[in-house]
């Protein structure tokens, strides 16, 4: 266990160690030793003059989003496809799940095209939008299952205590999904947080590029200073290492929460 801890960590430690070098260092046979000066100003220009820290800005909000809308759209659709007696509600269910099927690259020119016409493109709403799209059929299945395993005489109750549709799905099956939803959210933010190809294809205004794209554009045409790149890779990991800290426990179970109850 030792072992593979040891191995886990190390690629972060040594992401570390080369955010406080610079080329002479890097390229000069020190590259996985200590620094023999801490360059706190590789993470000054990656924060400040490369715009990183707005990159990063993007990227919370892209992402926070994505997460919430996810939220609703999926929590609503799953139920009324599983609790409501409607006509196609099972043809519904299946399109929906169909987007399980379809590969990202298939997607990107048809995507392209469509929010060119829509004049979308160098926005927030153009990763916001296929983000969603493409969360909602995994989360909708996950959520599915949870909803099939909760006893419909809880909701038979709330009607008769006169809780109307919207009662219900907020007071009774909001709080029995949670561990679902937590599924849904880590995810979601790993899928969105970590995704490159929409991003530099749908964004080419600084304004609005996430953190991915930022530090891709780092990478200069003749010459490239690696260490302020080390250094906004490092900000890009910190929300993923906060998540694991705060929510260890919660991320082990929101894993296997949909494979109980499904």
């Amino acid at each position: 266990m030792a072992i593979v801890a040891i191995s886990s960590l190390y690629p972060l430690f040594w992401l570390i160690l080369f955010s406080f070098k610079d080329n002479t260092e890097i390229f000069g046979g020190n590259i996985a030793g200590l620094p023999s000066k801490l360059l706190w100003g590789n993470y000054k220009e990656a924060l400040v003059n490369a715009k990183v820290s707005n990159y990063f800005l993007n990227s919370v909000i892209v992402t926070g989003v994505t997460i919430v809308a996810t939220w609703i759209l999926s929590l609503t659709s799953s139920y009324a496809v599983t609790r409501m007696i409607w006509k196609f509600r099972h043809l519904t269910l299946a399109i929906i799940l169909l987007g399980l099927m379809i590969p990202l690259n298939s997607a990107l020119l048809p995507l392209f095209i469509i929010l060119k016409h829509l004049r979308m493109l160098n926005s927030y709403g153009a990763l916001m939008i296929p983000y969603t799209a493409f969360a909602i059929p995994m989360a909708v299945f996950i959520l599915t299952g949870f909803l099939k395993g909760i006893p419909r005489e809880l909701e038979e109750a709330a009607c008769i205590d006169g809780c109307t549709i919207y009662n219900i799905l907020y007071i009774i099956i909001f709080p029995l999904v949670k561990p679902a939803l937590a599924t849904i959210a880590i995810f979601t933010y790993l899928s969105t947080w970590n995704e490159l190809m929409f991003a530099v294809t749908f964004i080419s205004d600084s304004k609005y590029k996430t953190i991915t794209v930022g530090i891709q554009s780092l990478v200069g045409q003749y010459s490239t200073s690696w260490g302020p790149i080390g250094a906004g890779l490092v900000v890009a990991t910190i929300p993923t290492i906060v998540i694991y800290i705060l929510m260890s426990s919660q991320v082990q179970k929101s894993l296997t929460a949909g494979a109980v109850k499904g």
